[in-house]
Parts: structure tokens; sequence; C-alpha cells
């Protein structure tokens, strides 16, 4: 099915899935088993997945395993956002959806939840440099429902949530007061809201996204048994931040993950693996109380 040039192959309750965290978030040979474990935990909760990327210029919702291996190929595939997204369609080339992009392909194919493993947001040192993630505005723009473990404690933090209230994005905490820092449960910020019941999150979600058309974000903080103690992270960053000193733009990200799996032996991989598939059965769960 074709929506407004997209291929939509997903009908009924779909939660979305992005295609840069499988390409760019863990290492290649992991992100097949990934995408195959995000797909049992979305079909568990009774959703049908949707993971989302370009092809040769071609937006797909709804790609296929074979779909994601063409894409990954590609030993670059570049992380699309809102505002390259355009220039690849045009230039008919491919490339995978970061939160930004899978948002406003999702909302363009009715696409209503999407399971991410964090946000991005506004980047340290945001006084001497401008460096604000497009994911922010684009959950002011499309009425999609985004579950994620909060930002990724590599960025700012309280700047970032406070940049989501300056934009009027709902933050509600599915069993949590505390807005959260993906490897880590608790950050020094808050929600506006929370709820402990999924079923009433989805209704709330349903009826806000109807009320408003922006974007709700659902901070579900990483499984507990899977969270990182504190000491060792900072330990662990530091390293990462000396070993991943130069990346700079959209390279920037990647490259200090790649520095934080490395220096944690694996803790952090496994800990983001873990994160992420419990957003999608919670994304999951939210998108079946949904009409």
């Amino acid at each position: 099915m074709a929506v407004a040039g997209i291929v939509c192959r997903v009908s009924g309750p779909a939660v979305a899935l992005e295609t840069t965290l499988l390409a760019h978030g863990v290492p290649r040979e992991r992100s097949l088993e990934l995408f195959d474990a995000l797909e049992r935990d979305v079909r568990g909760a009774g959703a049908t997945p949707a993971l989302i990327g370009v092809l040769h210029g071609l937006p797909i919702v709804g790609m296929s395993r074979a779909d994601l291996i063409e894409l990954m190929a590609d030993p670059v595939c570049p992380k699309l956002n809102t505002a390259n997204l355009g220039i690849t369609l045009h230039r008919r080339s491919s490339g995978a959806t970061t939160v930004s992009t899978t948002m406003e392909l999702a909302a363009a194919a009715g696409v209503r939840v999407f399971a991410t493993g964090g946000i991005g947001g506004v980047h340290r040192g945001y006084g001497e440099r401008l460096d604000i993630s497009a994911d922010l505005a684009a959950l002011a723009r499309f009425p999609v429902a985004v579950v994620a473990s909060g930002v990724k404690s590599i960025l700012d933090v309280e700047s970032t949530r406070e940049a989501l209230e300056t934009l009027g994005v709902p933050v509600v905490g599915y069993r949590t007061d505390v807005f959260p820092a993906f490897y880590l449960r608790a950050s020094g910020a808050r929600v506006d809201a929370r709820f402990d019941d999924a079923a009433d999150l989805g209704r709330f979600v349903e009826s806000e996204m109807r009320r408003t058309g922006r974007g709700v974000l659902i901070a579900n903080p990483i499984p507990e048994a899977d969270e990182i103690h504190p000491d060792r992270w900072h330990a662990w960053m530091a390293e990462a931040e000396r070993a991943a000193a130069g990346a700079e733009g959209r390279d920037a990200t990647p490259a200090l993950l790649a520095a934080l799996h490395r220096v944690s032996g694996g803790a952090t991989l496994a800990a983001n693996i873990a994160l992420v598939r419990s957003n999608a059965r919670l994304a999951g769960a939210v998108r079946m109380a949904m009409g």
C-alpha cells in the first residue's frame, strides 16, 4: 500500500521501529538478532512491528529482514533526519531513519506508536555551540507516541527535559516519577505525570495526540536488573570520551557509544539491548490499548 509516496506494508495496530538503531546503535553482527527480538517483543503484545527505512529513494514502513540486510550492505548507510530525508528521496538514495524521520514517516502512514532506545536531545556544551537533535522538534510536529528510556545519558539530560517542556511535549513516566537517562533509571529531572497501567496510558496517549496533533514521550526506565551502576557509568563515560575525541556532528554519538561498548566490556551494549526490548514490549501494550 502506498501512502503519500510511502510504501506501507503493515495494517492494523502497528509499532514503528527505527533502522538507525540497528545500523548504527549496535554492532552490525548483532543487528539481525536484535531485529528478530524486537519483532517478537512487539508481536508478543499483539501488535505488528513496522521497521522504517529508505531504500533507493523509497520510504518503507514495514521493512522485511531482507530489506534490512540490503540496507546494511552499504558500509556507510547514512543516518537520515528530517533535514536530509527529502534530499535522500530526491536522489533515490538509501539510509537509516533516526527518531525524527521514523516519526515523520510513521505519522504519514498512520502508525501512532514508536519504540526506540533513547531520543536525541541537547548536547553538552550547548553554550559554546548549538547542537540540538531534530528529535525534539519532531515530537512537537508529529502525532506519534515515542516509548524511550529517556534521553541518552551522554547528553545534557536536564536541558533536554527543559527543551521538551518549551516545545509543549508531554513527558509521562511509566511506573516512574523521574525522567530516566538511558543506562540509568533516574536523572535529576522529573516527568509531567506518572502512569502505572499500560491500558490507562494508551487511552491518555490516544486522546492527547488527537487533542493536540503533537507527539507524546513515554519515559520507560531501563529494567532494574539491567541498570548500570552510576559509579561504573561515570568512569566508563570519562574513558569513552577520551577515546572518541575528535568525532563531530552526526558521527559524535555513534563514536561515543562504540567507545562505551568497548571500555565497558560489552556491558553498555547489553544494557542498550535490554532497554530497547523493554520499550518494544511496552509500546506494543500501549498500542493495543488505543482505539
